[in-house]
Order: structure tokens, then C-alpha cells, then sequence
């Protein structure tokens, strides 16, 4: 399973973080084991039973979308709703003559590649999505191209060959005031990954990918939401705003000295946030704490959780904390976007929360010497506060 500790102990724990991360590819031969993670008959099933129109499910050919009355059919229901259907044949065809198939968000929609996408977010720290890729020949689907997302690839079936180049432009990002220039030269790494290989690309990498080596290819990318100085400053932004001069209005048609002070009293309480050292610590608080996650519905408990131990929850951010306050003999659990106070005795049970793994009411009681009402109690609340989802009813 990758959880955060086995993501970790793939990539390279603590040294990954500090020498490879945002600064450089890496190769890491077998370092997954795909048992049970995604397969093409979970491709097919999901092909099936979901309505994936484009771009959420898409072919691609030389850096274009192939159009989709080549591959599908609008079909209506009864009731006037309209879909594309996918006709096996065509779109076979299209597959076969070279064209790549994509899946995006696949880990909305398999709980094995949803695991494994939130095991990478804890890792990191960052959200993280993850696409399907298929490919059955040496023809291109994408072009040679960069990305403004870093991604860690996971190749599970066939091989696929990766040519990389470095970035032409340092930090490309999507909103950018110009773009990186083509490539010169050869490659800087040409390779070739078979089933179980991990490859970590920076954004701005210039890469071509291709399944030249004879056989079909299928493989998950991991992409991970990145964070910018921008970003930063539109939280600090957000921080100001109990600021008296950051709710002022622009003296726009003032005198130049009374927008002079205007600007100087801005500055002033910029400054004094950026010179704290933790800023980048409180950011990351922040955003690990407000992370909406992923909502669940907790059916068919709508009204509060019974005092059932085999009743198993979930919590439904990957980055919640628990934050201690000595001095009041409570902790405060925070997680998407809501903060809580508790007795210091439901610490464990929440440490258990934490984790990210199915538990039961039961095994929550056990771990804090709690009663399984009292733990029901507590986990009722954070479902009202989308922080937590019943997994497993139990029923």
C-alpha cells in the first residue's frame, strides 16, 4: 500500500525532500509494488460504468485531442439526458493507430489510487491528482512538452520510454508573463520504465514520452499542486486583512503626499509579516489545516453516530493536526477548515484519526480508554464538520 511511510521510504525520505524535490528528476527502478494499485480491467470497468466526457476521459495524438464522434456516439435517455457513449470499435481503432488514452482524477473514482494519491499528499504536503495514461505504439500523444505541476509516475503495466530535458524557463508556472522556449540538443535522460519504476519530474521539465519498446503501456501520474511565492503573498494577502490600513480605500484622487502615506502605512504591515521567520511555517499550517479534502456523506447516519465499535470512519483531508494546550488541559483538532477543542484524554483517539486509515469506533475507544458512546459523540462532530466520513456502516 503507498501510504505516506511507504511513499517516503520509495522516493527517499528526508534526503528526497532536501535534494531532489523542485530541483531535479530521479529515477527510482522497481521502487513500487502495483500489486492490487490499478489495472486494465479497472480501466475497462470504469470506461463502462461512468459517464467520463472530455476532458475528464480524452485521446490524444501529436499534442492533439482526437474529436470525440471518432470514437463516441451522443446517446439520450428518455428522460433528455445526453452522453457520449463509448463504441468499443472506434475507439479501439483510434488506439490502435497511435492515439493515447487519458484519464484524469481516477483517484476520485478507485479507492486503491486514492490511497495511494492521498499517501503522497501527506508526504508532501500538497494536493495531489492522479491521471491514467494508456499508449499502444511509438506515435506521440502529447508532443514534446512541460508540465506546471510537479509528478511522480508509477508504471504499472508494458514500458514506456521517457526523453527529458531541463527547463528552458526557471519556475514556469500556468499564469506566466512569457513561455519557455523549445529545447536544444539532446536529452539529458533517456529512459525506459517498466512495471514498478518511479519517476519524479519538476515542473518546467521539457519531456516526450512514447511506448516504442513493443508493448502496451499503462501508468499512473501523480500530479502535485505547486506553491509559489504568489501563492504566499496572496495568504499573507489574506492575513491583513484585519489591518486597518489594508481595509482603507486608495486615495486615488488624493494629493501625491496622502497616497505616499497610504502606501507607507501598507508597507509598514507587509514588512512586519514578512519579517517573521516562521511565515513559511504558518503558511503551511494553514493550508494543511483549511484543505477541504474530500467530502463524504456518512449515510445513513444523518442524525449522529450510534454506539457501535464496528461503525468505521475515515478522516477526509490527508492534513489535519492536532495541537496541544497545556495551560487549558485541551487539544484542538483542525482539519477542513474547521477547528475543535477537546479533553485531553480523546488525544489518542484522535492521533488514531490522524493516521488517515480506516479505524473503528471501537478500536478509537480502546486506544483512549473511552466509552464507544463517547467516541461516537466526538466523531459525530467532526462529521458534521466534513472532517470526518463513515467508511464502513456496519449494517
Amino acid at each position: 500500500m503507498l501510504d505516506a511511510a511507504s511513499w517516503a521510504g520509495r522516493l527517499g525520505g528526508d534526503r528526497f525532500l532536501a535534494q531532489t524535490y523542485h530541483r531535479s528528476y530521479a529515477h527510482f527502478p522497481g521502487a513500487a509494488d502495483t500489486a492490487g494499485l490499478f489495472s486494465w480491467d479497472d480501466l475497462n470497468r470504469i470506461i463502462a460504468t461512468q459517464r467520463l466526457e472530455p476532458p475528464r476521459l480524452r485521446l490524444s495524438a501529436d499534442g492533439e485531442m482526437v474529436p470525440l464522434h471518432r470514437y463516441a456516439i451522443p446517446t439520450t435517455n428518455r428522460r433528455a439526458v445526453t452522453w457520449s457513449r463509448i463504441q468499443p470499435s472506434d475507439f479501439h481503432a483510434q488506439l490502435r493507430d497511435g492515439a493515447s488514452l487519458v484519464l484524469d482524477a481516477v483517484e476520485r473514482i478507485h479507492p486503491a489510487v486514492g490511497a495511494a494519491a492521498e499517501g503522497l499528499e501527506r508526504f508532501l504536503g500538497t494536493s495531489v491528482q492522479a491521471n491514467v495514461y494508456a499508449s499502444w505504439t511509438e506515435r506521440e500523444g502529447f508532443g514534446r512538452h512541460w508540465d506546471d505541476h510537479d509528478v511522480v509516475v508509477v508504471q504499472l503495466h508494458g514500458s514506456k520510454r521517457w526523453r527529458l530535458w531541463g527547463t528552458t524557463r526557471e519556475a514556469p508556472t500556468f499564469r506566466d508573463v512569457e513561455s519557455p522556449e523549445e529545447p536544444e540538443g539532446d536529452p539529458v535522460a533517456d529512459l525506459v520504465l517498466s512495471p514498478g519504476d518511479v519517476l519524479y519530474l519538476p515542473r518546467g521539465w521539457w519531456h516526450a514520452v512514447t511506448a516504442d519498446q513493443g508493448t502496451e503501456s499503462l501508468h499512473l501520474t501523480f500530479g502535485m499542486v505547486p506553491h509559489t511565492g504568489a501563492d504566499l503573498m496572496l495568504w499573507v494577502v489574506d492575513q491583513l486583512r484585519a489591518s486597518v490600513a489594508l481595509r482603507k480605500d486608495i486615495p486615488r484622487f488624493g494629493s501625491l503626499a496622502e497616497q505616499s502615506d497610504f502606501i507607507d502605512a501598507v508597507r509598514r504591515e507587509v514588512a512586519d509579516v514578512m519579517a517573521d521567520r516562521r511565515l513559511v511555517e504558518r503558511w503551511a499550517e494553514s493550508i494543511d489545516t483549511t484543505d477541504l479534502g474530500h467530502a463524504i456523506p456518512s449515510l445513513p447516519y444523518v442524525d449522529g453516530l450510534p454506539a457501535r465499535g464496528e461503525i468505521t470512519v475515515k478522516l477526509t483531508t490527508p492534513r489535519g493536526r492536532l495541537t496541544a494546550n497545556p495551560t487549558q488541559g485541551t487539544v484542538t483538532f483542525s482539519a477542513a477548515g474547521t477547528s475543535w477543542d477537546f479533553a485531553e484524554s480523546a488525544v489518542p483517539a484522535l492521533g488514531t484519526l490522524l493516521a488517515n486509515q480506516p479505524t473503528t469506533l471501537g478500536e478509537m475507544a480502546d486506544s483512549a480508554g473511552l466509552e464507544v458512546k463517547e467516541v461516537a459523540d466526538l466523531v459525530s462532530v467532526l462529521i458534521d464538520g466534513h472532517a470526518v466520513a463513515v467508511v464502513g456502516t456496519a449494517l
